[in-house]
């Protein structure tokens, strides 16, 4: 005696290719081989065929047998569909990729931080902090918003303090209860519910803490971290695709430009130099830090960790050469191998062996060499440290900066955006070597870009092309 329901197939629901088309068999039962003195041992088989293709599960007992046997019947008259390769039903294939987000997330962090930068590290923590709001049920005992953020932020996404340090009190109530609480991965793969979580995610990740709409910049990083923790689901099977792909969801634009307004000129980069050695204190160690930002387009990061051995020449007169190796981005005392606040890493979108050159313009090549021979070297090499041979912190020159810019600037220029951070005297050294007139192949080499970037983000700061074309009207109108 048979039992049948046949339908068409669905395949692909859920990744899995489903069928209605089921058969379930009477139990088979086996004597087993006889032996002397002893009764057979007989065992049940439960057998079932879905599209035609046959399954089975063999149990001790007639009892067991049964009562799967009336499982697989019970889901028949459900109406439940099957799977065809591994013949269980949709049910319990569900059931066994339940598995709570922060549970996954977790894994997803314990994986990627061996071979992530602090930076990235802090960026991950970041995204998948501010996604878990949305991915949480809305149940009792839920702790405070600050509570959850400071758990996952401080602790559950810092590998290192999840695995060698207790959490506190208050940080194991707040685990607690998000573990219980938190949404299923299976449940971002249903039709039903997956794609009203993940937009909800994502809307998260564009807005700030205080309710404003986060940059898009800062929005497309947080989107591909948050895509490659469930592209990881998809690696794990626990996802049948990425359901970021499934969904319509529009992101803010991206402006990738610099903003010229930001752009000083020599004479205006001059001023400035000149007003930071004015200012008492540690001010006068970092003239040449930042004479080399302005004329060598070094980042912060790279200027900071620059050593002797990075100076590849600096001759009494004339141009000057940096050879540039390494970097030391800050990103705090938890995400470093180091416990140190910096690193020093690769030169950024480089491998770790590779380097970058750079001409140094003669005037910084005499500002560096007044430098050296004011404050000296450092015993590790490094020409930027402060009086006790520490390191300059982003706060101690970033409130210098502003200190300078009051003292050199108008105050209409000063209540701009001209020069507003010490980086954007790297975009005044890229912006000066494209109106030199010099070839974009050469900055960019020089800038440590692509052409394609390079062109990208300093279009707009690329002069003298729109008069000529005015000019080219005027002339067409008569």
């Amino acid at each position: 005696m048979t039992n049948r329901r046949t339908t068409t197939s669905r395949p692909e629901r859920g990744g899995w290719s489903l069928s209605h088309k089921v058969r379930v068999w009477d139990l088979r039962v086996y004597e087993g081989a006889k032996s002397a003195g002893k009764k057979p041992k007989k065992t049940y088989t439960v057998r079932w065929t879905v599209e035609g293709k046959e399954h089975q599960q063999t149990f001790a007992t007639r009892a067991l047998a049964d009562a799967e046997r009336s499982k697989l019947m019970g889901y028949l008259r459900e109406g439940m569909a099957f799977d065809i390769a591994t013949g269980l039903p949709e049910v319990t294939l569900r059931e066994a990729r339940k598995r709570p987000w922060l549970e996954h997330a977790c894994q997803y962090v314990d994986m990627k931080w061996p071979a992530a930068a602090p930076k990235s590290r802090t960026g991950m923590a970041e995204t998948l902090a501010t996604v878990m709001p949305a991915l949480l049920r809305e149940r009792a005992g839920r702790p405070p918003a600050e509570v959850i953020r400071a758990t996952l932020y401080g602790w559950a996404f810092v590998a290192p303090a999840r695995t060698e340090c207790d959490p506190t009190s208050e940080q194991a109530a707040a685990m607690e209860w998000m573990m219980r609480n938190c949404v299923d991965i299976a449940e971002l793969d249903h039709p039903d519910t997956g794609a009203m979580l993940v937009r909800r995610a994502l809307d998260l990740l564009a807005t700030l803490l205080d309710g404003s709409t986060a940059a898009a910049k800062t929005v497309s990083r947080k989107r591909a971290v948050f895509y490659n923790c469930l592209e990881y689901a998809v690696e794990l099977g626990y996802l049948t695709g990425n359901p970021i792909d499934r969904i319509k969801w529009t992101a803010p634009k991206l402006a990738e430009a610099v903003d010229d307004r930001v752009v000083v000129n020599h004479q205006q980069a001059t001023a400035l130099l000149s007003a930071v050695a004015l200012l008492p204190g540690v001010a006068r160690r970092l003239v040449a830090m930042f004479a080399v930002m302005y004329y060598a387009a070094l980042r912060p990061s790279e200027a900071l960790d620059l050593r002797e051995e990075n100076i590849a020449s600096l001759p009494d007169e004339g141009w000057g050469e940096l050879v540039l190796t390494n970097s030391s981005p800050r990103t705090g005392t938890a995400w470093t191998d180091s416990g140190r606040s910096r690193e020093r890493r690769e030169l950024k979108h480089r491998a770790r062996t590779e380097t970058r050159r750079v001409p140094l313009h003669p005037l910084a090549v005499g500002i560096l060499r007044t430098h050296i021979g004011l404050f000296g070297i450092a015993p590790d090499g490094r020409l930027f440290v402060g009086p006790r041979g520490g390191t300059i912190g982003d706060s101690t020159y970033g409130d210098l900066w502003q200190r300078a810019r009051e003292i050199a600037l108008t105050a209409a220029e000063a209540r701009s955006p001209l020069a507003g951070r010490p980086y954007d005297l790297r975009h005044a050294a890229v912006s000066t070597w494209l109106n030199a007139g010099v070839s974009p192949a050469q900055v960019a080499e020089w800038a440590g870009h692509s052409v394609a970037v390079l062109l990208r983000v300093y279009a707009k700061c690329i002069s003298g092309g729109e008069g000529a074309a005015r000019r080219r009207v005027e002339d067409s109108m008569g």
